[in-house]
């Protein structure tokens, strides 16, 4: 075992024995310590992020990539004030949520419980350093976090800021832990922590995702593939489709949340097609269609299978005209990676057929697929976007990060 990670691993253990007794007035005054920090470290912290872009600049990374790793003074404040708002949210830890009474007159109960230690591993988003420590910390769980190499400076210099907080507040550094060497290498041992971490959480794309799920012997929550799809219903607000497209495309394409594919029924293809597409040529959107969206749209290329199944995280979309609802449906259930679906209808019944046919972590009727996200959903911010089923599903909060053990009071009973 690479002597780095056990070193981090006995600290993170009884970091997280400490954390586990601690009182959620403590947690809090934690929380609002580390938000402080975060203003305090402000100048460093945007200075390491500068490094960070330059490199990333020099080794050719894409504009929608260095986006996700750009910070600035609104960003620094986003992640400050999630630290005020979890602090704000109840504390899961503690809760019963019920207590029976057996035939042998046992009161049994269910109590939520820390995880213990968590290990995140993440890409070019320096926000999740921090947006991972509030709601681990606050969940009662230590974390190890550790970054891609192109936001290395900028996660440094934002843990060290968390932890001076944690310290000013009587918290052990070691808390929240940051490895200091992104190397492919040191990432495969991290997965294979299984004697200090409880949980593994890969957040990133499809190639990360993979390669966690097909390496770890950690137990692995899977987050965040998204190819996320759009339908325009026969009887949908056309101007209404138009406004939730461009939103869901193209405030952020380099997240998971965006949408890359559009299905339009095809008796409003003619309407609709030639509004969204003039909607979206100030964002210099490249469009992938079939057969009859080019028709339409002669400036679209030829869409392939693969391009369905491709989730770009860039200003990219592939379009595909369907002569049915049933067909959008059949489409969605063959490629979608189960994380954020929309309709835009006005017909109850395909609405709420809808709902009922998608299996995903979120499906929206006539609303932006960018909603899926913790602090959206009232969660103080997010761990993650779980696309799987078993422990949790969707945008991840504190109820999530935590496990539930029996508590048994009796008053002397034996099992016969």
């Amino acid at each position: 075992m690479n002597a780095l990670l056990e070193e981090m691993g006995i600290a993170a253990k009884a970091a997280a024995n400490a954390l586990r007794k601690a009182s959620t007035k403590q947690k809090n005054e934690g929380l609002l310590a580390m938000e402080a920090a975060l203003y305090k470290h402000q100048a460093d912290i945007l200075a390491a992020n500068a490094k960070d872009i330059a490199n990333a600049e020099a080794n050719g990374l894409t504009k929608p990539m260095i986006e996700r790793l750009t910070l600035n003074e609104q960003r620094i404040k986003g992640m400050a004030d999630s630290f005020k708002e979890i602090a704000q949210l109840p504390d899961p830890i503690g809760y019963v949520e019920e207590m029976t009474k057996s035939a042998d007159g046992l009161m049994i109960g269910k109590q939520r419980v820390p995880l213990g230690v968590i290990g995140i591993i993440y890409e070019s988003r320096p926000n999740v350093t921090a947006d991972a420590s509030a709601l681990c910390f606050k969940s009662g769980n230590a974390v190890i976090l550790r970054g891609g190499k192109e936001a290395l400076e900028s996660n440094k210099a934002i843990m060290a800021a968390l932890q001076d907080g944690l310290q000013s507040a009587g918290f052990a550094k070691e808390t929240l832990q940051l490895i200091p060497d992104p190397s492919r290498e040191l990432a495969a041992e991290f997965m294979r922590l299984n004697e200090y971490l409880d949980c593994l959480i890969p957040r990133g794309g499809a190639g990360l995702i993979q390669t966690v799920m097909k390496n770890a012997t950690v137990p692995v929550i899977e987050t965040g593939i998204g190819n996320c799809h759009l339908y325009v219903d026969k009887d949908a607000q056309l101007e209404m489709a138009t406004r939730i497209l461009v939103n869901a495309k193209c405030s952020r394409p380099s997240v998971c949340n965006s949408i890359e594919t559009l299905l339009v029924h095809e008796s409003v293809a003619a309407a609709f097609l030639p509004v969204f597409a003039e909607a979206l040529k100030p964002y210099k959107v490249e469009l992938r269609g079939d057969e009859q969206t080019r028709a339409i749209l002669p400036e679209a290329v030829p869409a392939t299978d693969v391009d369905y199944a491709t989730e770009f995280l860039d200003f990219i979309l592939a379009v595909k005209v369907v002569p049915s609802y049933d067909e959008a449906v059949k489409h969605i259930q063959k490629y979608s990676t189960g994380h954020s679906e929309v309709i835009v209808t006005d017909n109850y019944q395909s609405a709420q057929d809808f709902l009922n046919d998608i299996d995903a972590a979120a499906v929206y009727i006539n609303a932006s697929s960018r909603f899926t996200d913790g602090g959206c959903f009232g969660f103080g911010g997010e761990i993650g976007i779980s696309t799987q089923k078993l422990h949790a599903r969707g945008p991840m909060g504190l109820k999530e990060l935590t496990s539930y053990k029996y508590i048994i009071y009796g008053q002397g009973q034996i099992r016969e």
